[in-house]
């Protein structure tokens, strides 16, 4: 045997045992997931089980009342028009940040943060102050001559408070990816002839759409289980599911039918991301190959 193999056979034999590695690395992490997350989940998919007595009666009792069924439509209707917000607001904003020099994206990027830095409540009430019927907006269209209109208490005004907290996790993902883009490409369609408005849409804008998707899904996803904006905000025809899991589990003490409205929710969140996700990878796939 050579000297260069009593060398690397040492190597070779540890190679698996350092495969491991990184996996265990991992297991601090794992383990605090499955005790935090994991565990209350269970707990309450079998609450929905076994509360009062083990059976699907909970979710019976759900899929048998229509006030159940409309306040889940409703839930994903607010969540998609608040995903719809945030794309359109979060858009030339991650943009902008791309197009500027070094401090005034400072400035951006602060901006965007710092909301992370207030409590959800302050921001909330912030809002009432704004929306309410003798608040800012409607004191300012009246004095300009325009009828004051009803933002408290309405889907407009859900959607208005969800879609200013959850604006800075749809300009995070879009900036990561439009810092990315090479701009000569931009330049290079340009030169070829074509419109800053074609050379947008049709090189820019599909290089993008990664950002897009990862922040409507970070979006959408939080959405859906908005408490507090929408309980301040929103009235009786705005109401969504995590109010009613509320008033079951605290208020009623009912632990089986809140836990059967949170699996419902979850069950259809991943039915609806199962059935996205090929389309995001298609369009991804095409956005790449451009």
């Amino acid at each position: 045997m050579s000297a260069l193999d009593l060398t690397t056979q040492p190597a070779a034999e540890g190679r698996p045992g350092r495969a491991w590695r990184p996996f265990a690395l991992t297991l601090p992490a794992l383990v605090l997931l499955a005790a935090v997350i994991g565990y209350p989940l269970l707990t309450i998919m079998l609450r929905s089980l076994s509360e009062p007595e083990w059976g699907v009666q909970n979710y019976v009792w759900f899929f048998g009342a229509p006030v159940n069924l409309a306040v889940l439509q409703r839930t994903f209707t607010i969540s998609a028009w608040v995903t719809l917000v945030c794309v359109v607001c979060a858009y030339p904003y991650a943009y902008l940040m791309t197009a500027v020099g070094p401090r005034i994206r400072l400035v951006l990027v602060l901006c965007v943060l710092i909301p992370f830095w207030v409590s959800g409540v302050v921001r909330t009430l912030s809002w009432v102050i704004l929306l309410q019927d003798s608040g800012v907006i409607n004191s300012l269209l009246r004095s300009a001559g325009f009828t004051g209109i009803r933002l408290i208490r309405t889907q407009i005004g859900v959607v208005i408070g969800m879609a200013q907290v959850l604006l800075p996790f749809m300009i995070l993902p879009l900036y990561s990816v439009m810092k990315g883009i090479d701009l000569r490409l931009v330049q290079a369609a340009r030169s070829l002839g074509a419109r800053p408005s074609r050379a947008f849409f049709t090189v820019y804008l599909p290089l993008s759409l990664p950002g897009v998707y990862a922040g409507a899904i970070i979006v959408f996803i939080l959405a859906l289980g908005f408490y507090i904006t929408p309980a301040l905000l929103g009235g009786p025809r705005s109401t969504m599911l995590s109010t009613l899991v509320q008033t079951q589990v605290l208020s009623l003490l009912q632990w089986g039918r809140g836990g059967a409205m949170g699996v419902v929710l979850l069950v259809a969140t991943f039915v609806l991301l199962g059935l996205a996700a090929p389309v995001m990878r298609s369009r991804h796939r095409e956005a790449g190959r451009r």
